[in-house]
């Protein structure tokens, strides 16, 4: 199963760091939400599975697995309240369909070669296939929601959508401008990435029939969570381990993403717009030597610490999010996830 073998590297890693007390819940996780985990991935394999090109390039990442961790989030508010059902189980799905759709997306505009250690969809099946292919998850995530007949929740993510499309485009156009700054980058990973989160946990919420005032928390601790898993990803991009990310070190470097990292680095030495615009412009094999030139100035300029702190910091703010839920064991658990979050390896 995906979840549980990423769980427990994610317990080892925690464990590794001092984190005995959070590897302890990581691993109980693992074993308490066994049956929603197995119900999302038999739902997940349960997807048409035809010659058509468009249901192929789907499948082809759907079955690289990767964290799981938006539908894990549905599950978990949905166990905050009533409990995990048939239809908290189509939100998640839809969560997961949602973010697959991105990253088939996002590898057409990124040209990428690689995800999660294979060659990504549009590489095998060609980048038409891969649009298409995102399309139709998209539409496949609508219905299911649809079908789920949860209150609010379709709406939510119609708006959800909106929010990611326009930070996406944001993102697009701010590629290569070094002077955009902290509220940017936040505009974009807020609209991006949080912005699901969001909608994972609100929605397990309303499926575990929690009050209106239970899902605005859970909504605000994915919004803060959403943001604290981006520092992080940004992070892995430049200083994380390739056989755990699943791609190569300085990606987003290449593709000209000014990250947390580099926005904290660039304003504390100038110098390191002239070496980016350089990488930038190169944008070949051989300006290798340069991307470690950066990540050397990240450390020296204690960039990484900051943008890890950050992490900590809004993954703390999403734990107070959870003050005034019911104490439970799932409670328990978001905490757990907020925390482990920010100290993955991958």
């Amino acid at each position: 199963m995906v979840i549980p073998d990423f769980l427990e590297r994610l317990g080892g890693f925690c464990h590794g760091r001092g984190l005995t007390g959070v590897s302890h819940h990581i691993a109980a996780l693992g074993q308490f939400y066994l049956s929603d985990i197995q119900m999302i991935e038999s739902t997940v394999s349960a997807m048409p599975r035809t010659d058509h090109s468009v249901m192929k390039t789907a499948i082809h990442l759907l079955d690289l697995g990767g964290k799981r961790l938006r539908p894990l989030c549905v599950a978990l508010a949905s166990r905050v309240g009533n409990g995990f059902s048939g239809a908290a189980c189509e939100l998640a799905v839809a969560a997961e369909l949602i973010h697959s759709a991105t990253l088939l997306h996002d590898d057409v505009v990124d040209v990428g070669e690689t995800r999660r250690g294979a060659p990504t969809a549009r590489r095998v099946y060609g980048n038409a296939a891969a649009i298409f292919a995102g399309d139709w998850l998209i539409v496949e995530a609508l219905r299911r929601v649809r079908l789920a007949k949860v209150p609010n929740v379709l709406d939510r993510l119609l708006d959800t959508l909106h929010e990611m499309i326009l930070a996406e485009s944001l993102q697009l156009e701010n590629r290569g401008r070094l002077s955009a700054g902290r509220e940017r980058y936040f505009q974009i990973v807020e609209g991006k990435t949080a912005s699901l989160f969001r909608w994972a946990l609100f929605s397990g919420g309303c499926a575990g029939g929690l009050t209106e005032a239970d899902c605005t928390a859970l909504d605000q601790y994915g919004f803060h969570l959403g943001v604290a898993f981006q520092l992080i990803d940004d992070l892995l991009d430049l200083t994380g381990d390739e056989s755990l990310t699943g791609k190569s070190i300085g990606i987003d470097l290449r593709e000209g993403k000014v990250t947390y990292p580099l926005i904290v680095a660039l304003e504390r030495d100038p110098v390191l717009g002239r070496t980016l615009e350089r990488l930038m412009a190169e944008n070949d094999e051989t300006e290798a030597p340069t991307v470690q030139e950066i990540i050397a100035t990240l450390y020296r300029t204690n960039s990484i610490d900051d943008c890890r702190t950050m992490a900590r910091h809004r993954a703390e703010r999403a734990v107070q999010c959870l003050a005034h839920l019911p104490p439970n064991d799932a409670t328990q658990a978001l905490k757990s996830v907020a925390i482990a979050a920010v100290e993955r390896a991958g």
